[in-house]
């Protein structure tokens, strides 16, 4: 039996098919604009009789246009990371309007969380706002921040107050790239604080999910402030409706489409 799970974020809509305990069919639509009829255009793809679950922002959303059953992101996340790297002790979801840091048990259990969702500071908004301000592709912005070298510090965490200090700076003459490693740094400090409140387990292995895990300089920031083995991995944007193809699998509460 083939199941789902679809993950309407703020920015992309990801769904996952799995069959026989393996990954059938991964794919990420921009939802940016029409969530709905992206989400829609998902679902009609699917065969007939697939067992279904839905998580994310816009997981509301689903549950209303479609009567989808739902899980929570923290869940669905700890689910899809503990299938895609077993044993890890941590999660840091990195999305484009919050960041959620999980703690799992020896079983992959969720033992405690915490999340950012009251602010851009920090997820990939932040970023993706800086990127643009600075002249970069979001998908070039982590590679040219990566070979900044000068230190600089960014004091704001706020977008629209640090988006004004980065413009002074850039008059200044401050490199773009010194400033791109800069807001790198500042996110992933915030991510760090929120790691060691959530008492993760620096020397585990984490898996830093969402879009976040295809960021490997934030990544390798993460790693050297966290001081252990953060990982991502080739579907880490996947994570959470990979978290709920497999709940919905094993039966929790998945609707057929």
């Amino acid at each position: 039996m083939r199941a789902a799970g679809l993950d309407l974020g703020s920015t992309t809509v990801k769904l996952v098919v799995v069959e026989a305990g393996a990954v059938v069919r991964a794919e990420v639509a921009d939802a940016t604009a029409e969530p709905r009829r992206a989400a829609e255009d998902l679902l009609r793809s699917l065969p007939p009789g697939c067992q279904v679950l839905a998580t994310g922002y816009g997981r509301d959303l689903l549950e209303v246009a479609f009567g989808l059953p739902g899980v929570s992101e923290i869940k669905a996340h700890a689910t899809g990371a503990g299938f895609l790297v077993p044993g890890c002790s941590a999660v840091i979801d990195v999305g484009g309007q919050d960041v959620k840091v999980i703690k799992l048990d020896g079983a992959g259990r969720v033992q405690k969380f915490e999340m950012n969702d009251r602010c851009a500071a920090g997820t990939g908004r932040f970023l993706e706002v800086m990127a643009r301000r600075l002249g970069y592709r979001l998908e070039a912005f982590p590679e040219a921040a990566a070979a900044g070298t000068e230190s600089v510090t960014i004091h704001s965490m706020c977008t629209v107050f640090a988006e004004s200090e980065v413009v002074g700076l850039l008059n200044r003459g401050v490199a773009r790239e010194d400033l791109g490693r800069a807001l790198h740094l500042s996110v992933a400090r915030r991510i760090a604080s929120m790691f060691g409140r959530t008492g993760c387990d620096p020397e585990g292995l984490t898996l830093c999910t969402g879009g976040g895990g295809g960021n490997a300089f934030l990544v390798a920031c993460l790693g050297d402030l966290i001081g252990g083995r953060v990982r991502t991995h080739p579907r880490a944007q996947v994570a959470g409706a990979l978290g709920c193809a497999l709940l919905a699998a094993q039966g929790q509460g998945a609707l057929p489409v």
